[in-house]
């Protein structure tokens, strides 16, 4: 139950910034014994990765902050971040340190699924709300909602990692904010159908 609860959140944290989680857990693995990576995947703690992995990172930090080059970004990040959150479960669900589970080792692909299918939803929830967060502020918004999200994915990744049962808690906020999104970006396609109508 561990495992998949701190899969599901380092996933959550992949929506918003594939890398962070990624990095986070390559160090932990490279500089601790907190994560032990499962066999096939150790190739994440290895230098080259890691540098790799900043590399992305830093691109990514600078792109979104770019009004409409930050839309444009979350349309290639379309394949990564759920990508990032399949490999987030299988990295966790093989980890036995988090929970002495084996169900979830024997079982690895259900951390993988439940992986891509958070990030993945947590990422089109991003992707629908920034060119309303830009619209409304004149692009303006695109830093600040920007770094915000770089925040709450550094904050969902170490909750995660150090108190999973938490990770509970964080997907309902995100549910509710992804509903939020939602309903707003139909009300703003609803306006805008009945301004073409009008005119």
């Amino acid at each position: 139950m561990i495992a998949a609860l701190t899969g599901m959140g380092l996933s959550a944290a992949a929506g918003l910034n594939a890398y962070i989680p990624f990095l986070l857990v390559a160090l932990l693995a490279r500089f601790s014994d907190i994560v032990v990576l499962p066999t096939g995947l150790e190739w994440m703690d290895s230098w080259w990765a890691i540098g790799v992995g900043a590399l992305l990172l830093v691109t990514e930090l600078t792109l979104d902050k770019i009004p409409a080059v930050d839309s444009i970004n979350d349309a290639v990040q379309t394949f990564i971040r759920p990508s990032m959150g399949g490999l987030m479960g299988a990295a966790t669900a093989g980890a036995s340190t988090l929970d002495g589970s084996t169900w979830m080792q024997e079982h690895a692909w259900v951390g993988v699924l439940l992986g891509v299918v958070v990030s993945g939803l947590v990422h089109t929830g991003k992707a629908a709300a920034r060119p309303v967060v830009n619209a409304g502020t004149l692009g303006l918004g695109a830093p600040v909602v920007s770094t915000a999200e770089d925040g709450a994915s550094v904050g969902i990744a170490l909750v995660a990692v150090f108190l999973p049962v938490l990770v509970v808690l964080v997907l309902i906020v995100l549910a509710a904010m992804l509903i939020k999104v939602f309903t707003l970006h139909a009300g703003l396609r609803r306006r805008r159908s009945r301004g073409r109508v009008a005119t």
